[in-house]
């Protein structure tokens, strides 16, 4: 089954399904125009998980330089209902991961909400740790844990 999926760079197209999938997935979902901005930013780190040419999942990363260190930070990443616990999602991570690598990112960053234990432990097998908390980080006051993976 998981040989059916395909994982390739997200296109202008796939915009209308990515957002499908955010609304399916978050309390409080990215806007479709949010998703096309950060494709016309983040081209080369944002990607797709298909099956039969259906969207099905989704990762959105971007590189930060701190001027000391480069970074990749994953942004957002989701699997429409239907397919999640499959290993998509790992797959997307470890794709956008290899593209923060290749572009010589020393480690990757992320969020996650304090009460989504689920993610917590998805993110510390993929061998992300807790790095800090910031407070009242999302839109409804709730704090996030700051993840942090170094590939070195």
């Amino acid at each position: 089954m998981l040989a059916d999926i395909a994982i390739r760079r997200a296109r202008p197209r796939d915009i209308d399904r990515i957002s499908q999938i955010e609304q399916e997935s978050f309390v409080d979902p990215w806007k479709a125009a949010v998703f096309a901005e950060a494709l016309s930013y983040f081209p080369e780190s944002f990607f797709v998980a298909t099956v039969s040419g259906e969207v099905v999942g989704f990762v959105l990363g971007g590189l930060e330089d701190t001027g000391e260190e480069i970074y990749g930070h994953i942004c957002n990443l989701a699997v429409t209902p239907a397919w999640r616990k499959r290993g998509i999602a790992r797959r997307l991570v470890e794709r956008v991961e290899q593209q923060f690598a290749v572009e010589l990112a020393t480690g990757v960053q992320l969020e996650v909400r304090v009460s989504n234990r689920a993610a917590q432990q998805f993110y510390r097998r993929l061998g992300y740790r807790p790095a800090l908390r910031f407070k009242g980080y999302y839109a409804n006051g709730e704090d996030a844990i700051v993840m942090m993976k170094w590939f070195r």
